[in-house]
């Protein structure tokens, strides 16, 4: 199932809000009075924590001076073109590493490159010769 909470479309819907309550200047406290909430509630609507029903959305609206269907059809071709963005094609890619090639039938000593060896044991084995000489 869609999660919508915490989605690009519902981030595009909460800045419409906010984006509306600030074009007709007002200040979260002053849309709070005209619905009869708190500062508090409309922060929490408009940063995602409260979702509005769609009751509420219309008394958001009227409160604003905005028509409810206009908001909905401008919301639409906002997710729309959202959606178009989305459906691009992504690019292909190419598989990497030894592990991409080695399940695609390529043996791992063609992949692999042979291990250096260990510094430590060559220069331990090193020091022992000169010690013995």
């Amino acid at each position: 199932m869609f999660k919508s909470l915490h989605s690009r479309h519902n981030k595009i819907y909460l800045d419409k809000l906010r984006q509306l309550r600030e074009s007709r200047q007002l200040r979260q406290a002053d849309l709070g009075k005209l619905l009869g909430r708190s500062q508090g509630w409309v922060s929490y609507v408009e940063c995602g924590e409260t979702t509005l029903d769609i009751i509420e959305l219309r008394q958001w609206l009227d409160a604003l001076d905005y028509k409810f269907m206009r908001f909905v059809k401008e919301l639409d071709a906002e997710l729309r073109e959202l959606e178009k963005l989305r459906l691009r094609k992504p690019r292909q890619r190419r598989p990497r590493g030894a592990l991409i090639q080695m399940l695609q039938g390529v043996p791992l000593d063609k992949v692999l490159p042979t291990p250096a060896p260990n510094r430590k044991a060559v220069n331990s084995k090193a020091t022992k010769s000169r010690v013995q000489r």
